[in-house]
């Protein structure tokens, strides 16, 4: 952990990339760094509330996740850039570029495999845990959405969010967390009033920025996490260091009001 602080009414974390999980597949075509890695392994932070696994993946040239089964989880992936296949035992069979996502609900069961394209290839594999007692009774769902589907709200303050989990997003999934992507210019900055005993993790995927709350300040590079949970109500600002800055940003109760599981 680069650096930590630990308030009366809140706690920060920082991962840089080195200090998080990390994986393989497809004989080393497809990495992973994990800013919350499975529970069993070992790297970045540890789940929370209902965020269970974020993983970043790359892929240089064409790469398979081979065949393989889910349950219960509400598994989304997000393409940065390239694109992502997706084949199921549903029966679907689909691809999505660029700022798209890719949105199992994965329910009673389903087993899936996952393709990567081109020369380039960054996506967001992020697990949501819901109530697993009321999701295991449910069919398994697949959707997808393109990066122009998505909400756009630009912010007096000079930023842009990109709504793709929630109330204001482009769906919503059983879990109670709401996703954002924030773009925010080079004299811009974001806030978001979090609520008392909650969640808030970022990654920041483009320039650098600057996160802040109470009185601590933190600047974060590329690729690095941030996970904050509060006691009580409090700011997180984000504004953007030199030439701007774009980061992924997930909010959710610490408590999300059902048994959360043991893996």
């Amino acid at each position: 952990m680069k650096e930590q602080s630990a308030q009366t009414n809140y706690t920060v974390e920082i991962y840089p990339p080195e200090q998080q999980g990390s994986g393989a597949f497809d004989g080393g075509k497809i990495t992973e760094i994990k800013p919350i890695p499975f529970p069993q392994e070992s790297g970045g932070s540890r789940r929370v509330g209902p965020l269970l696994y974020w993983a970043w993946a790359s892929a240089r040239g064409d790469g398979v996740i081979g065949m393989h089964p889910h349950q219960g989880f509400e598994i989304i992936s997000y393409v940065m850039e390239g694109a992502v296949g997706h084949t199921d035992t549903a029966g679907n069979n689909r691809r999505v570029g660029a700022g798209g996502i890719q949105l199992m609900q994965t329910g009673s069961g389903i087993s899936h495999q996952e393709e990567m394209y081109g020369e380039r290839t960054e996506f967001f594999q992020i697990w949501f845990e819901p109530n697993m007692r009321e999701s295991l009774q449910k069919p398994p769902v697949y959707l997808d959405f393109k990066d122009s589907d998505f909400p756009r709200e630009q912010l007096e303050t000079g930023a842009t969010l990109k709504r793709i989990i929630g109330p204001h997003g482009v769906t919503q999934i059983d879990a109670p967390a709401v996703w954002d992507e924030v773009q925010i210019d080079s004299n811009g900055r974001y806030t978001n009033e979090l609520a008392e005993k909650s969640l808030a993790a970022l990654v920041v995927t483009q320039g650098k920025a600057r996160l802040t709350i109470g009185d601590d300040a933190f600047e974060l590079n590329r690729r690095d996490f941030a996970l904050v949970k509060t006691e009580t109500i409090e700011s997180l600002i984000l504004s953007a260091i030199e030439t701007g800055a774009t980061a992924t940003l997930i909010t959710a109760p610490l408590d999300p009001g059902y048994p959360l599981v043991r893996i």
